[in-house]
């Protein structure tokens, strides 16, 4: 029987590779993990969901600061972003967080952490700066980066991703962002907030493509009142670097050619899986332009080397990663043939109001061709949306054919955290019945969750037959007003 030096080695430090060594390192199984930048957290930590997040909070505060009015209050005077504080902000947060990813925290675990850059010189070795290492098993979770789209011009034009603009020394006084995925729309409000000029240039003809356009479209709509300015259906032309600002010039839907100047550009088109320099090519681990290709076990075509989170360009979300890791220390650790099940994968996007979404939306159930029924109730009718002020969005639940919930899109005030009801009932496979039957307390945002099930029984409780049923059984008397003869007596 070989024997290895480790019997699980993960490289990557994010979510899933954290994920992995934190749950085999407790279950006594020798572990090593290997990362090649000087900090472990991964994209989340240093470049994406931890600064995103921290940058969204301030620019929400400023702009609140400028709503005051509308909540009854004196107006305050807003004094010009310090970015620079803004940003340092955001270091701070990242810095405590960072506590929790930390060598020393992993060493207790069990876990010992390497640092350098890696690559395979057969199926159960590694070479690191020049050290031959082997395990049993491997897992590449090396994340993904952002990619630059091949437009003319650009490769020679100045920009930033999302590495750089949580890190800038000042605030952009207009800023071009290519794009209007999630974290395009999170930064161009964001800025905007702050007080950036913003210019949204996107290719299709919807921000948010990936959701159905009615709920992307509210999201628009409240960025275009804050004063970010869209062109969706856009086709890029060239882009330049002009007078210390940047150029694009593109044709809009209309066909008509346009040019737009700023002074930073963000492109936010993208990404690609972290392989390069992995020496996958010397072990022929299968690969396409996604990403390293995995069973639903998330085991490469070498069964003991594994790949979860981004590297595999299935689900681009942390909290896919984190689950991933999951079910490779369930394969290789536990030895259960456990796989992977996305039927319910969450995912919510933080511009304000926020959108989130588990399950199909009815984008999807069209184009699969499925017989589906839509229910939907609007933020306008809860009551706590509006002591907040907050009455953007609505709610979408989507039946099947045989009435039972294909999935649910939420646009509006903490809709991230409202799905999580729904998330639970799925998975649970609750009855909606359940839902529309529980006793939610009031007032609260959550109430729109019992809204929407209760509307798409309301129908069915109270339809002319089941009046008719009870008025003739138990002697019903009927209304005790009629609607005509009070407007009579007005």
């Amino acid at each position: 029987m070989p024997s290895f030096d480790y019997d699980i080695g993960v490289i990557g430090g994010g979510a899933a590779g954290l994920t992995v060594s934190a749950g085999a390192s407790q279950l006594e199984a020798k572990t090593l993990l290997i990362e090649k930048e000087p900090l472990l957290g991964g994209d989340c930590l240093h470049y994406g969901c931890v600064p995103s997040k921290t940058l969204i909070k301030s620019a929400h505060v400023y702009h609140m600061m400028q709503r005051a009015t509308d909540f009854g209050l004196p107006v305050v005077e807003r004094a010009p972003v310090d970015f620079s504080k803004v940003a340092a902000r955001i270091k701070e947060v990242i810095e405590t967080i960072q506590l929790h990813d930390s060598v020393e925290r992993f060493c207790k675990l069990g876990t010992k952490v390497e640092f350098g850059s890696p690559h395979f010189t057969d199926e159960h070795s590694i070479d690191l700066d020049g050290r031959s290492i082997s395990a049993k098993h491997w897992v590449i979770a090396t994340g993904s980066s952002p990619s630059a789209p091949p437009f003319p011009g650009l490769e020679n034009t100045p920009h930033i991703t999302n590495k750089e603009i949580f890190y800038l020394d000042t605030l952009p006084q207009s800023l071009i962002v290519l794009g209007a995925g999630p974290i395009a729309c999170e930064m161009a409000q964001s800025f905007a907030r702050l007080g950036s000029k913003v210019t949204v240039i996107q290719r299709s003809q919807q921000i948010l493509s990936k959701e159905d356009k009615d709920m992307a479209d509210i999201v628009m709509h409240v960025m275009e009142e804050e004063g970010v300015q869209f062109y969706l259906g856009a086709a890029i032309k060239n882009i330049s670097d002009i007078n210390q600002g940047r150029q694009v010039q593109f044709t809009d839907k209309q066909g008509k050619e346009q040019t737009v100047r700023a002074n930073t550009l963000l492109v936010a088109l993208g990404r690609q899986a972290n392989v390069d320099d992995l020496g996958l090519n010397k072990i022929d681990v299968q690969m396409n332009n996604k990403g390293i290709i995995v069973d639903k076990r998330l085991r490469t075509n070498h069964s003991h080397i594994y790949a979860p989170g981004d590297v595999n360009g299935a689900f681009q979300f942390t909290h896919a990663a984190g689950y991933e890791g999951g079910i490779v220390v369930s394969n290789a650790i536990f030895h259960l043939p456990r796989k992977a099940d996305y039927s319910w994968m969450p995912w919510a996007t933080y511009t304000d109001p926020e959108l989130a979404s588990i399950g199909i939306n009815e984008k999807a159930a069209k184009a699969a061709g499925l017989d589906y029924q839509i229910w939907t109730e609007p933020f306008e009718g809860n009551d706590r949306a509006l002591a907040e002020g907050e009455t953007a969005g609505k709610i979408k639940l989507i039946l099947d054919h045989k009435e039972r919930p294909l999935g649910v899109q939420i646009t509006g005030p903490r809709a991230g955290d409202l799905i999580s009801e729904w998330i639970a009932l799925l998975n649970g496979k609750t009855k909606l019945s359940t839902l529309a039957g529980a006793i939610h307390p009031y007032p609260t945002l959550a109430e729109i969750n019992k809204r929407v099930a209760g509307s798409f029984f309301s129908p069915k409780i109270f339809s002319p037959t089941i009046k008719k049923g009870l008025k003739f059984f138990f002697h019903l008397k009927g209304s005790a007003c009629d609607p005509c003869s009070e407007i009579d007596r007005e």
